[in-house]
């Protein structure tokens, strides 16, 4: 009897050249994450293409950002991204602005690698997520985050999504 092999699990700074392999994963990460929040239609506007577009400007965007992605065996599964804070009223002076795996990678302790890599421990931070997001909640708490009581409603792709902001 052989064990089987285990995947190689890289975390790494997001590098000019992963645009395009961020785009797609992006997609569908959207795709996977708020199927049950926003509608079909407003889901079939997200394109790799698009977030790629994005994915261009936001991993060039100075020493104040960390944005990381996760690869297994070579390919991107995920990343996670944090920089100042950018709202007016902010509980600390630095955000996680997103954290996504791929559906296929929950719960394998990639995602705990891409918060460590891009946060500092123990930093004082703050971040928005989906109100109907019970995964995202139990991370987020398990990593020492509590909810503060704010909310807003937030356009997203031409409807509307609720957040709630959590802080540590």
């Amino acid at each position: 009897m052989s064990a089987e092999a285990q995947p190689e699990v890289i975390v790494r700074p997001v590098r000019d050249v992963d645009a395009e392999a961020l785009g797609r994963v992006h997609a569908q990460c959207w795709h996977e994450t708020y199927d049950h929040l926003i509608s079909k239609a407003a889901l079939e506007k997200v394109s790799p293409r698009r977030m790629a577009e994005l994915w261009t400007h936001w991993a060039s965007q100075g020493p104040d950002f960390k944005m990381n992605a996760a690869l297994v065996d070579g390919e991107i599964v995920g990343f996670a991204g944090s920089g100042p804070a950018r709202d007016k009223d902010a509980p600390a002076l630095r955000e996680l602005y997103f954290i996504y795996l791929l559906d296929a990678w929950h719960s394998t302790g990639i995602g705990q690698k891409l918060f460590d890599a891009t946060i500092e421990k123990d930093e004082p931070l703050y971040l928005w997520v989906a109100e109907d997001n019970p995964r995202a909640h139990r991370f987020y708490t398990r990593n020492g985050f509590t909810l503060d009581g704010a909310q807003h409603t937030e356009p997203f792709l031409g409807e509307t999504l609720t957040e709630v902001r959590f802080t540590r």
